[in-house]
This record gives C-alpha cells, sequence and structure tokens, in this order.
C-alpha cells in the first residue's frame, strides 16, 4: 500500500493567536514534478437541473455556488486547499486506513475541498455539505497523474471559519470529525481522532462492529479502529512550534513554521515536495476582511507569500493559471494520463530559474532570496495596516493586490 503524501495542514485560536485572528496554514507535499495553479471563480447561480462536471464523474449541481479561490494540482478539478468569500477555509489531507481506498473513479478528496467551499457559507456548512456527497457519490480513482499505476488514498479534512474548525476523517463513506474552538491544531498524513468525536456517521459504530474491529464495549477510539498501525500517536511536526509562540500566532509565525524543513513540515524528499503553501488571516470581528497568502510555487522555503483578499470583480492572475488542453487534456482521456503535457504556469517557470540560481549561485541566489523576502514583509505589514485599521475597506484598493504581488514578483525575477 503507498504511502500517503506527508501534507501537514495548521490552525491557531485565540488565545494563541493574536489580536483576535484565527490563523489557518497548510503545506501540500505532492509528487515533485506536478504542478499547482491558484485560480479564482467567482459566485455564480446555476440552472434547475444543472450538472457539474468533477475530475472523474459527474454529479447535480446547486442553485447557487459561493465565490473560491484554490490552490489545485493543474490536472484536475478540485483543489488541496483554498477558501472562500465567507472566511470558510478548506484543506485535505490523503490518509491510509485499514479500509483499502477505492480504485473506482468517484469524488476525489480534493474535489470535495472545493465542493464544501463553493456550497457551505461556514465551517459546518462545509463539513455537512462534504459528507453528504461522501455518502451519495463515494470517493476513489488516482490522485496522482500517473498512468503507470493507480494511487488510492482515503481522506481527511481540516475546515476552517471565523469561529471554529473542524477536523473530519474519512474512510470509505463512513467518517467522524471533531470541532475545535481553540488553541492549536495540527492535522498530517495519519489519522488523529480519538475518542472526542463532535459529530459521525450514524451507522459508523454499527459497521465498525460489524468488521470485528470495535468490540462495542471498550471507548470508540477512532484512530485506533481505523489505522493500521500505531502511527497516529505520533502525528504532527510543527505544532510545538506555534504553541511556544504563547498568543502571539501570527501569519509570519504560520509562514515560518510552513518553512522548516528541519521538522519535516516543509517536505523535500526524493519521492515528494511542498508542491504550494496557504496561509489565511480570518479576523474573528466580522467587519474585517479575511486574507488568504498563496505561493502557487514549491518549497516555501523559496517561494512568495502573497495575499489575496475577496471582492467584487478582483482581476484574474493568468500568470499562475496552467495552460488549458480542454478535452484534449490526457486526465480526460480513457484511459487516463497517457502523456504528461507541460502544465508549467508563467510563474513557476520564473521560480525554476531562481531556484537554479540558488543552487548555482550562492551569492546571487540568497541576494535574490533577500528581495523577494523583503517584498513578502511588504505585503504582510499592508495587510497587517488593513487588519488594524479602524475605516471600512474600499475594494477599489485591493482588486488587483494579488495580480500586482505576482506581477512584482515576475518582474524581479526577470
Amino acid at each position: 500500500m503507498a504511502a500517503a503524501p506527508p501534507s501537514y495542514c495548521f490552525v491557531a485560536f485565540p488565545p494563541c493567536s493574536k489580536d483576535g485572528l484565527v490563523v489557518f496554514g497548510k503545506n501540500s507535499a505532492r509528487p515533485r514534478d506536478e504542478v499547482q495553479e491558484v485560480v479564482y471563480f467567482a459566485a455564480a447561480a446555476h440552472e434547475p437541473g444543472s450538472k457539474v462536471e468533477c475530475t472523474y464523474i459527474e454529479i447535480e449541481q446547486v442553485p447557487k455556488t459561493h465565490a473560491v479561490v484554490l490552490s489545485r494540482p493543474s490536472w484536475l478539478w478540485g483543489a488541496e486547499m483554498g477558501a472562500n468569500e465567507h472566511g470558510v477555509c478548506v484543506a485535505n489531507e490523503a490518509i491510509v486506513t485499514r479500509e483499502p481506498a477505492s480504485e473506482s473513479e468517484a469524488l476525489l478528496g480534493m474535489d470535495l475541498v472545493r465542493l464544501g467551499l463553493e456550497r457551505g457559507a461556514t465551517a459546518k456548512e462545509a463539513l455537512d455539505v462534504i459528507v453528504a456527497l461522501l455518502e451519495e457519490y463515494g470517493q476513489g480513482g488516482n490522485y496522482y497523474e500517473d498512468g503507470s499505476s493507480c494511487h488510492t488514498f482515503q481522506s481527511a479534512f481540516l475546515i476552517v471559519d471565523r469561529n471554529e474548525a473542524w477536523v473530519l476523517e474519512t474512510s470509505g463513506k463512513y467518517w467522524a470529525a471533531e470541532k475545535i474552538t481553540e488553541g492549536v491544531k495540527c492535522i498530517c498524513n495519519q489519522l488523529s481522532l480519538t475518542t472526542k468525536i463532535d459529530a459521525e456517521h450514524p451507522e459508523l459504530r454499527n459497521y465498525v462492529r460489524s468488521q470485528g474491529w470495535w468490540n462495542g464495549d471498550s471507548d470508540f477510539n477512532f484512530s485506533e479502529v481505523f489505522s493500521l498501525s500505531d502511527d497516529h500517536l505520533a502525528c504532527c511536526s510543527g505544532r510545538e512550534s506555534l504553541e511556544k509562540q504563547g498568543g502571539d500566532v501570527s501569519a509570519q509565525a504560520m509562514i515560518d513554521v510552513l518553512r522548516d524543513k528541519d521538522s519535516g513540515v516543509c517536505v523535500d524528499s526524493e519521492s515528494f515536495l511542498t508542491t504550494a503553501s496557504i496561509v489565511s488571516v480570518l479576523p474573528q470581528d466580522p467587519s474585517f476582511p479575511c486574507v488568504h497568502y498563496f505561493t502557487g510555487t514549491p518549497d516555501p522555503s523559496r517561494s512568495v507569500f502573497k495575499p489575496f483578499i475577496f471582492v467584487d470583480d478582483v482581476k484574474l492572475v493568468p500568470k499562475v493559471q496552467s495552460p488549458s488542453f480542454g478535452n484534449d487534456d490526457p486526465a480526460k482521456k480513457i484511459p487516463r494520463f497517457q502523456e504528461k503535457p507541460d502544465r508549467r504556469h508563467e510563474l513557476y517557470k520564473a521560480h525554476e530559474w531562481a531556484r537554479s540560481l540558488l543552487e548555482n549561485d550562492q551569492d546571487k541566489g540568497q541576494k535574490l532570496m533577500r528581495i523577494m523576502l523583503d517584498l513578502e514583509k511588504q505585503g504582510l505589514e499592508a495587510m497587517e495596516d488593513i487588519l488594524t485599521r479602524t475605516e471600512v475597506l474600499d475594494p477599489a484598493e485591493v482588486v488587483d493586490l494579488f495580480y500586482d504581488c505576482v506581477d512584482t514578483e515576475l518582474k524581479f525575477f526577470k
């Protein structure tokens, strides 16, 4: 059975985070050569009876979908992580349980990330959307763009809004969830739920009893019941780093944790690389906007976190979007993945050049990194100003925000 990619997701609530902010972050570990893009989809109304084509299957569309911004492997429909206009953030983890994941094409965990964001205006609504779709359509299919082998996993999710978070872990259509409202929580590629379960599939306990995995007499511990081993006992690097911040977890503190290679949170191994990262700052006061920082490039220790704020008519950023191949895309043809097209977007290509410079000319590379980190710092300070000022944000001030940050980054690379 293949090992799940070692991604990490975090959330920090007051009193661990500063200034009444909820801080969310994720490193997405994926196959080393996979490209992630950052895409925005506006809120939309849909005709009755409409369908939506996900990565592998078509499902019923809802009357209205929320505006979303997503970081996603560019060959699929869903997302590894993202946010919506209501301040909901969702991230996915591939996990392995004692129940083999299905190779039959259904919804991917990454499809469920996007569907939860498009259909849920709160964290709890997004959770309800995900588990209802899991029940109706199931999960399954290849997690990677690989025509030679089918890599299948179960799914875990961290679902966050301004007030609460839910850790949702699944095996097939069965699931359990824990609600979080304070402190720091981390999830990774192992099960983490134990006996504190705040919501669950109505038949969960009957099912595991019928499989002989639980006798019904001892405490019901989700990880112990569904794990293949005791891996779940030592899940998360990085959590201690955030907890040591006291009440000062900020966007910068979360970025620092995501960049930490020594802890293993920033993955750079023979098989996997952190191919994209996100940090979101969600003020508990709804009069302030949420700020979402995306890299759009691999290895956060060598990438710039660029801010995005939801406003009407936000400017699209083609330079972080991969080429579209339409119906000729090998991911859409049966049999799938017989070829691997060049999915690199403009920022990804520029980042490759910068990475080469860092590796081959240390002086020039370090100088470039200092410039890029200064650019990032300016963005963080500007967003902090927005989150502390008393006057209402003028949408015109940020409609080009992400576009301008990407454009500036590219100019420095050139």
